[in-house]
């Protein structure tokens, strides 16, 4: 009789289903669950071995399908549902498109082909200022200009590109804002 604990639990979840099934609906709040549970245990009494005989059975039984019910539970939180699973996919991607991409290159080799037709002193002061950051001040000193004829490079300068581009390039009154 090498089976004598998985002969008495079986035999004892046979006799006792309808109480068992009672008893974890009102623990665990669910018919259907305390039935799955049930038969999760029916399935793991083939596990059980004669090493330490069961004492009381109907409470193995009873704990047993409590823990799988317990570990069922805490599976189903770690998944995620249907319409979680949606909203992640609905997340928009800020990144370009390709067309975007393609677009942008093509701007970019648009302005640096503008950048290349202007005369090379309205090139260097619009680099200075636009890019560098530098002031008019600093560009007409580097530059052995005056600064009026920096802010006229810049304008020129800024004016060709737009126009390259096709923008439009808004005026500000008092011209360009002096940085500090």
């Amino acid at each position: 009789m090498a089976d004598i604990n998985r002969v008495r639990l079986r035999g004892q979840l046979v006799e006792n289903y309808d109480g068992l099934i009672r008893k974890l609906t009102r623990r665990l709040g669910s018919s259907d669950f305390a039935h799955d549970a049930l038969h999760e245990t029916f399935l793991r009494l083939d596990r059980v071995t004669d090493t330490v005989q069961v004492r009381s059975p109907i409470d193995y039984i009873f704990r047993t399908a409590i823990n799988i019910a317990k570990d069922r539970q805490k599976a189903q939180n770690y998944r995620v549902s249907a319409s979680e699973i949606d909203a992640l996919l609905d997340i928009c991607d800020d990144g370009p498109d390709p067309e975007r991409t393609v677009e942008a290159r093509s701007e970019i080799d648009a302005f640096k082909r503008a950048l290349a037709e202007l005369p090379p002193r309205s090139r260097e002061v619009l680099r200075s200022i636009s890019i560098d950051g530098q002031s008019a001040q600093e560009v007409a000193v580097r530059l052995k200009v005056s600064i009026r004829t920096v802010e006229s490079d810049l304008r020129a300068a800024l004016g060709h590109c737009a126009d390259s581009l096709d923008y439009k390039l808004r005026r500000r009154l008092g011209g360009p804002r002096p940085r500090v």
